[in-house]
């Protein structure tokens, strides 16, 4: 139900399961996430022994709908601009621009392999004439320019998810009790050292610990005295 088609392979090998059509499975479950599949339902499992009342050695039946969301134009965009550049060397502007990509702001643009990170990059305050233009530069430099991973390969490109944070103009506040880790990003600066953090991250509970993340990515010291920033996001996957 995890749409792993990775997984279900390894365990049809190390389990020696007899599963009649694993190979079509395996391609049913890489195309229905190629074409925005995020998630499958099991709708009813049963055994042939539940009909026989034999269950000494019985088959199973199972009955899954894989589900998915249509893909925002915004997403849709960073997708399709990796899978272009890295394929390609190429970018490309939309054709239209939706009211989504219209106006001016900062936005981060994320990338996920298998539910973990590949690559975020962003720009808390607008580089770019619009959101679509944003969006194009921060994918790009999310699939190439992420010093923490290297860069995205075209055999990595099927594999991937994609999400599009676009934030509000960061407001100074006076104290850390302004600010709440699933509603609001942080800006922690001092001098010209800045660390900035998206709100709403897995594993991220506490303000304490958003700040703390802010200052290492900063180099900023436990101790020292820093600015602090708020911002909010409209997430789009």
């Amino acid at each position: 139900l995890d749409l792993n088609e990775d997984e279900l392979l390894k365990r049809v090998d190390e389990l020696n399961i007899s599963m009649c059509g694993y190979a079509p499975a395996v391609s049913l479950i890489s195309a229905a996430k190629e074409l925005g599949a995020t998630r499958a339902e099991l709708v009813k499992y049963q055994t042939s022994g539940d009909t026989t009342g034999d269950y000494t050695s019985v088959v199973g039946y199972a009955g899954i709908i894989i589900k998915g969301v249509e893909m925002s134009p915004l997403v849709r965009l960073a997708k399709e601009t990796v899978e272009t550049y890295v394929k390609e060397g190429k970018t490309s502007q939309p054709e239209e621009l939706t009211p989504e990509m219209k106006g001016k702001a900062g936005v981060f643009v994320s990338i996920h392999k298998f539910g973990g990170l590949r690559g975020c990059i962003g720009t808390f305050e607008p580089t770019k004439p619009n959101v679509a233009e944003e969006t194009i530069t921060n994918a790009i430099s999310s699939a190439t320019r992420d010093p923490r991973f290297p860069p995205i390969a075209p055999s990595e490109l099927n594999d991937l998810s994609y999400s599009v944070d676009v934030l509000s103009a960061p407001e100074p506040i006076d104290s850390q009790d302004q600010l709440d880790p699933r509603k609001y990003g942080v800006i922690v600066e001092s001098g010209f050292r800045r660390g900035l953090l998206l709100p709403d991250l897995e594993g991220v509970d506490t303000v304490d610990y958003q700040i703390e993340i802010c200052r290492q990515k900063a180099g900023i010291a436990p101790d020292e005295p820093v600015k602090l920033y708020r911002f909010k996001v409209k997430r789009y996957k």
